[in-house]
């Protein structure tokens, strides 16, 4: 496919949910170049001054490799998994928790510049910090 074709494909199999632009598509593609995972196909029809992308063996090699990691792993399909992420970023929960956060974040920064040059603060924001962390990992890692 040439950049355009990947670009229309990444929108359809995300069933319209992400678009990706060109230049997240060509440095990915140069990136894929570069590594030998990918090979500009020299037998493309000369009249289009468009790049056709084929895969190498390399990289052939490597996507063999990385779905038999997924399949061990029991991993879903990347497609469904990637809509279901797509479409929880967008929901009114996720829209809750980043709301929170942007309060949170709020809170913390004003924090930060009241323990500025105060041992005794930083000492207690940190241990603040550290108490958080450990009640989302203690709550919400299972």
């Amino acid at each position: 496919m040439h950049g355009y074709q990947i670009m229309k494909e990444l929108e359809d199999r995300s069933n319209g949910a992400y678009s990706a632009s060109a230049g997240t598509v060509y440095p990915a593609l140069q990136e894929l170049l570069d590594k030998n995972l990918i090979k500009l196909d020299v037998d493309q029809d000369i009249e289009s001054d468009k790049k056709i992308y084929v895969i190498h063996e390399n990289g052939q090699k490597w996507l063999e490799e990385w779905l038999e990691e997924v399949a061990q792993n029991e991993e879903g399909d990347f497609w469904v998994e990637w809509e279901k992420r797509m479409t929880w970023r967008n929901s009114e929960e996720a829209m809750q928790l980043k709301t929170a956060i942007g309060r949170w974040e709020k809170e913390y920064h004003k924090a930060m510049k009241r323990a500025i040059g105060n041992p005794v603060s930083v000492a207690k924001l940190t241990e603040f910090i550290d108490e958080i962390t450990n009640q989302l990992k203690d709550n919400f890692d299972k």
